[in-house]
């Protein structure tokens, strides 16, 4: 165990010293990585700006239940108990037709006509606040109350919920494809470094052959050349989102000014930020054991 800690920490060191060998190359390739693996990271997370922010918007999804006209208390009472016991209504608030029609007449400004009316034409109303926000959970919970007794029309403005999330789904697709493309670019990237380096120490690596060295030993301080650089490029597109996240809530205050809301952008969460180091140091070791592979292919017989 101690001589495999020895051997892995040997080419450890030894790929940051390459990698030191050589600070401008470097830095310039964990630039181009940065600044890659930057652009499907902050569409990633100006998705999930925005679902936060249009949930915060909107408020819990709502439905309108009205009751036909002639609806006793009795059915209101096994309403009201349906809607209590029912797993998908969060909460909800009983409006009386006598309490309708007198904010009606406060907040229309027609007290004069609803004065002269006969009887009260408003129905009860239930208003009942989902806990999914998904359109298809809302329709159909929308359908089941439908089916209720004395329903008269339920009201689920859920036409905008609905754009949204065919959006936010799109955007999603369109962020696999830019990280699929650009990830691809940086296994090409890290193959190409690797190659060069290899190239530069051919000779060496084709007598550490010839005197009983193994391929994994041959490989394993490319492949943690290739995994730092990836982290490093992970690191830099982190901080470039960062930077500009700073600089956009900046300019945000204004708005935050003229609207009631908390409108600023969030950063990558703990988990995320990890899942990107993670996930471009893992490319830069692909692109590394594609590269010294392919090499090693070429001089065995």
């Amino acid at each position: 165990m101690s001589a495999w800690f020895s051997h892995h920490w040997h080419a450890f060191f030894l790929a940051l010293r390459r990698l030191a060998s050589a600070p401008f190359a470097s830095l310039l390739n964990i630039t181009v990585i940065g600044v890659a693996f930057s652009l499907p990271t902050g569409v990633y997370m100006l998705l999930g700006n925005l679902q936060a922010f249009s949930g915060q918007m909107s408020g819990a999804p709502q439905l309108s239940l009205y009751l036909k006209l002639d609806t006793d208390k009795a059915t209101i009472a096994e309403l009201e108990s349906r809607l209590r016991q029912h797993p998908q209504v969060a909460n909800f608030r009983f409006v009386s037709k006598d309490r309708a029609l007198k904010q009606l007449k406060q907040e229309s400004g027609l007290a004069d006509v609803v004065d002269s009316l006969t009887q009260n034409p408003l129905p009860d109303a239930f208003i009942i606040n989902a806990k999914s926000a998904a359109p298809e959970a809302l329709e159909q919970l929308r359908t089941e109350i439908q089916s209720w007794p004395n329903s008269e029309h339920i009201q689920l403005d859920s036409a905008w919920m609905k754009r949204l999330d065919a959006l936010l789904k799109l955007g999603q697709l369109a962020v696999l494809i830019l990280t699929a493309l650009l990830s691809f670019a940086l296994v090409v990237i890290t193959f190409n470094t690797i190659r060069l380096q290899i190239l530069t120490k051919r000779d060496e690596i084709e007598v550490s052959k010839l005197i009983g060295a193994t391929s994994n030993f041959i490989r394993r301080p490319f492949l943690y050349f290739g995994a730092i650089q990836g982290v490093a490029g992970g690191a830099i597109a982190w901080l470039i989102i960062a930077i500009v996240i700073k600089l956009i809530n900046s300019e945000l205050t204004n708005l935050v000014r003229l609207y009631a809301v908390d409108l600023h952008l969030y950063h990558l969460t703990f988990e995320d930020s990890i899942s990107l180091l993670l996930f471009s140091s893992w490319l830069g070791w692909v692109g590394a054991w594609l590269s010294v592979s392919n090499h090693l292919w070429q001089i065995e017989p």
